[in-house]
């Protein structure tokens, strides 16, 4: 769920506090609104501005006006479902049921024409970009205040981080480390063998520690989990900031990647904290010793050249995969000053 599908409607009384909103929501990186007749908001360098005037939607940039169709029931769905021509573009307030017949909708639409639908608040959004997987085209939102934009953020997917610097690094030891809180990560989303999370005891070097989508010969495969490591031990969230595994919760979006791919946010369902045997793998990079503590188990896998490896089966001088970040961080955000980590 990101911003480019996602169109703001400033609906406050006077034009003062619409343009508040439009300059907020350009701040937080939004780039297409829909505005009353006679606004004075203006496209800017990559944005796209469409003009409502009742039931017809103009586009700055030109193009034929889009009918906004009003529909409340089943018969008048089909109705401007089977008059929608090839490529064309469809946009529908709802008046009564909003979810099935937006899925509805999407299953008729395919690659024919465009979808365009409209949210009453933030909290329709992630029905509306999300129906049959793959949701409306353009949502178009009402935002009454500058507050709902930071409401409608609140709501939408993070962007991911763009420039991970993967490294493998050879492990320098592995050896036991008593008995301490361990945290299993179980997200909404299901993972492949070889994804996991961004996890270490430094934020210069986060190990990507993989899922339990292949489980063990006493257990089951749970392709929800990462036993993600020590309570101490910094995670990637999806907007690039990190955050200790102890103060995860349920809703947060972390990032999860596989050696090399591209990421994608995954939403933490539930977080586990148990007193368990933990191991503690240190590697050498460039010199500096990097650090995570994982639970001693066969099910909790580091990501190595060989694929994943089970903890229980990891030797010394194993090349591990991880990503390099800035090392000194304010509440989990990357700021410039002299840190030390050992």
């Amino acid at each position: 769920m990101t911003r480019e599908r996602i169109a703001i409607a400033p609906e406050a009384p006077d034009e003062a506090n619409r343009i508040a909103i439009v300059e907020r929501a350009r701040r937080r990186g939004f780039r297409r609104f829909v505005v009353p007749a006679g606004s004075t908001v203006a496209a800017g360098e990559g944005e796209d501005v469409a003009v409502r005037d009742g039931d017809r939607l103009t586009l700055a940039g030109g193009g034929d006006p889009i009918p906004v169709q009003r529909v409340r029931d089943r018969d008048g769905l089909e109705r401007v479902l089977d008059r929608t021509g090839t490529g064309a573009t469809l946009a529908i307030e709802w008046t009564g049921d909003r979810v099935i017949p937006l899925e509805n909708a999407v299953a008729r639409r395919g690659s024919r024409f465009l979808l365009w639908t409209f949210a009453r608040s933030a909290s329709e959004v992630p029905a509306a970009l999300g129906a049959l997987e793959h949701g409306a085209d353009r949502v178009v939102v009402s935002v009454r205040t500058v507050a709902e934009v930071d409401e409608l953020e609140s709501v939408l997917e993070s962007p991911l981080p763009t420039a991970l610097s993967w490294t493998a690094a050879p492990a320098r030891s592995v050896r036991p480390a008593g008995v301490g809180d361990r945290v299993l990560v179980d997200t909404t989303s299901l993972l492949r063998p070889d994804e996991g999370l961004l996890v270490g005891s430094a934020a210069a070097f986060l190990f990507l520690v993989t899922s339990e989508a292949v489980g063990s010969t006493f257990s089951r495969p749970r392709p929800f989990r990462v036993n993600a490591g020590a309570a101490h031990s910094y995670v990637l969230m999806a907007d690039g900031s990190t955050r200790y595994l102890a103060e995860l919760g349920p809703g947060d979006s972390v990032l999860a990647t596989s050696h090399g791919g591209r990421g994608r946010t995954v939403r933490v369902g539930r977080i586990k904290i148990e007193r368990r045997p933990l191991a503690l793998i240190a590697i050498d990079d460039g010199g500096q010793e990097r650090t995570v503590f994982l639970q001693e188990a066969e099910t909790v896998r580091l990501s190595t050249e060989r694929g994943p490896v089970a903890v229980t089966d990891l030797a010394a001088s194993v090349p591990l995969h991880g990503v390099r970040l800035a090392p000194a961080r304010h509440l989990g955000v990357a700021v410039e000053e002299t840190v030390v980590e050992r």
